[in-house]
């Protein structure tokens, strides 16, 4: 069955850093493009950062451009998001997100608070 499963979350202090894993069970990451959304209370689901299958490319949301760094495991089969001077309106629930022809796969999250 295949699934992907987020860790890493919890509560850091603004300008403190965490990292998030997205790990894999039934197939193999590194031949997908994986993406990282997060959604905030009250707020829509946002794109935060991908890596592509072809070439290890990134994008980042302009919000995190500079702070956060996408990069993929192949050893550990997970995908990770280093986020560095966190922010309090970083403060989000964090998804994985593979698509894989007509299947859309999301993990269950992984909540990230910044708060003095």
């Amino acid at each position: 069955q295949l699934q992907l499963v987020e860790s890493g979350g919890g509560s850091v202090q603004p300008g403190g850093s965490l990292r998030l894993s997205c790990a894999a069970s039934g197939f193999t990451l590194e031949n997908y493009a994986i993406g990282w959304f997060r959604q905030a209370p009250g707020k829509e689901r946002e794109a935060v950062s991908c890596i592509s299958s072809s070439d290890d490319s990134t994008n980042y949301a302009d919000s995190v451009r500079g702070r956060f760094t996408i990069s993929r495991d192949n050893a550990k089969n997970t995908v990770d998001l280093q986020m560095n001077s966190l922010k309090p309106e970083d403060t989000a629930v964090y998804y994985c997100n593979m698509v894989a022809g007509v299947m859309n796969y999301w993990g269950k999250g992984t909540l990230v608070t910044v708060s003095s």
